[in-house]
C-alpha cells in the first residue's frame, strides 16, 4: 500500500457524500483499513426521528492503551457548482492546493490519519490499540452518527482511553490552535402576539413589534458572564425577525424572532433557559418562547493528553498551539462524555465555501503531526 495522504484524500473527495449519503466513501476507507489488519464493524443507525446513517468503527489491537481517531466522511452541499473553479468532487490539485468539497472539512484529516496509521503500523508498532470512529452524520442532524456509535462502543467494550478528532482546528496557519472544548449552543424561538389594525388608528390595535423590539434589545444588552479560563463570554445573536406582513399601513397581529446563544462552561442549558425567561419576564410575561438545545459546552481539562497533542504539533509545526474552545460545535461534544478529547487538524479558512481547499504542505504536515502523536502516545 503506497497511497499518500494526498492520494487518499483525492479518492475520498471523489465520493459526493453529502449528508446523509455515503456514496462509497466509507467502503473505500474500510477496504484501506482492513488491508492494514483492522477489524471492521459496520454500524448503520436509523430512527430517533432522523434519517438512516452509515457509520463504522475499526480497531487494530485488543489491549490498552487505546487511542481513537474520530472523523466524518459526510460533507455539506457544494452550493452553486458553476461558481467553483473546478468540479467540487473532482479532487483537483492546482498551485499547491487540493481543491474540493471536504478537502479541509474533513476528508483531508481522515486521509492524513489513515496514511499516518498505515506508516506507523508498518514501522513495527505492537502496543495497545488504535481505532477509528467514522460517521456520515456530522454536518446535519448528528443524531444517528457519533452519539449512537459511542453507545455501541460502550456496550461492546471499545471505549478508548483518549480521542483525537480530526476537525480543522487552525483559523489561519498550521500549529496555531488545538481545541480542548467547545461552547454550547442554544436557540430561542420568541413569539409576541398583538392585535392587527390600521397604522392610522394605533389605539385600536396592539403592535407586537413594539414589545418584540424591547425583548430583543434587552436580551442583546444582557451580560450573561465574563467568560472563564478557556471560554470567551457567552454571546447572543439575533438571527431573524419576521411578521409576514407585506403591507406598510397594517399593524401586524404577530411577530416572531429567533436568537442563538453560544455559551461558556459557566452555564448549563437548563440554567440558561431559566435566565432568559427571567430577563423577558422583567419586561412583560406576554410572550411565547420555546428552545432548541443544540449542544452542551464541554472542556477537556489541560493535562497529559492535551499536553501530548500540543507537544506533537509543536515538534512538527515549530509553533506551540494555543488551547482554545472557539468555533462552532463538533462531534467532540459527544466524545467528551467518555474520555479526554482534543481536536487537531488543518486550517479551516475555506470550509463550507466555494473552492474549499487545503494546502498540500499542510496535508503533509498534518500527516506528520498524527504520526508524532501516535509515536508519543505509544512509547
Amino acid at each position: 500500500m503506497t497511497e499518500t495522504a494526498l492520494d487518499i484524500a483525492r479518492h475520498l473527495i471523489r465520493f459526493p457524500s453529502i449528508t446523509p449519503a455515503d456514496a462509497g466513501a466509507q467502503d473505500y476507507l474500510k477496504k484501506f483499513l482492513k488491508a492494514l489488519g483492522f477489524e471492521i464493524y459496520d454500524l448503520p443507525f436509523e430512527g430517533r426521528d432522523s434519517y438512516r446513517v452509515q457509520n463504522f468503527f475499526a480497531r487494530y489491537g485488543k489491549n490498552g492503551p487505546h487511542l481513537c481517531f474520530a472523523g466524518h466522511t459526510d460533507v455539506v452541499p457544494p452550493g452553486d457548482e458553476d461558481a467553483w473553479s473546478v468540479p467540487p468532487f473532482e479532487g483537483a490539485v492546482q498551485d499547491g492546493l487540493l481543491i474540493g468539497r471536504g478537502a479541509s472539512d474533513m476528508k483531508g484529516q481522515v486521509a492524513a490519519f489513515a496514511a499516518a496509521v498505515r506508516d506507523y503500523i508498518g514501522s513495527g508498532y505492537r502496543k495497545g490499540s488504535i481505532s477509528l470512529l467514522i460517521t456520515g452524520d456530522e454536518e446535519k442532524d448528528s443524531i444517528n452518527g457519533t452519539a449512537r456509535v459511542l453507545e455501541w462502543m460502550e456496550e461492546n467494550g471499545h471505549v478508548p482511553d483518549v480521542c483525537l478528532v480530526g476537525e480543522p482546528s487552525n483559523p489561519d496557519y498550521m500549529g496555531q490552535e488545538i481545541k480542548i472544548g467547545r461552547r454550547g449552543s442554544l436557540t430561542g424561538y420568541l413569539t409576541v402576539k398583538g392585535k392587527q389594525g390600521h397604522v392610522a388608528y394605533p389605539e385600536r390595535a396592539d403592535n407586537p413589534l413594539t414589545r418584540l423590539v424591547r425583548y430583543l434589545d434587552t436580551l442583546k444588552a444582557a451580560i450573561f458572564d465574563k467568560g472563564s479560563a478557556f471560554f470567551p463570554p457567552t454571546n447572543l445573536e439575533i438571527t431573524t425577525i419576521d411578521t409576514g406582513n407585506s403591507a406598510s399601513n397594517v399593524i401586524p397581529a404577530e411577530a416572531k424572532a429567533v436568537f442563538n446563544l453560544r455559551f461558556s462552561d459557566r452555564w448549563t442549558v437548563e440554567a440558561l433557559e431559566t435566565k432568559i425567561r427571567f430577563i423577558l419576564d422583567g419586561i412583560s410575561p406576554a410572550y411565547e418562547l420555546r428552545f432548541s438545545r443544540g449542544a452542551h459546552s464541554f472542556l477537556t481539562q489541560p493535562g497529559e493528553w492535551t499536553g501530548l497533542v500540543a507537544d506533537s504539533v509543536a515538534a512538527i509545526a515549530g509553533i506551540r498551539p494555543a488551547m482554545t474552545t472557539s468555533g462552532g460545535t463538533s462531534d467532540a461534544r459527544f466524545i467528551a462524555r467518555y474520555c479526554p478529547v482534543v481536536e487537531a487538524g488543518m486550517v479551516n479558512k475555506s470550509i463550507h465555501q466555494v473552492d474549499e481547499y487545503c494546502k498540500l504542505a499542510d496535508l503533509e504536515q498534518c500527516t506528520a503531526i498524527y504520526q508524532e502523536i501516535l509515536k508519543r502516545y505509544f512509547l
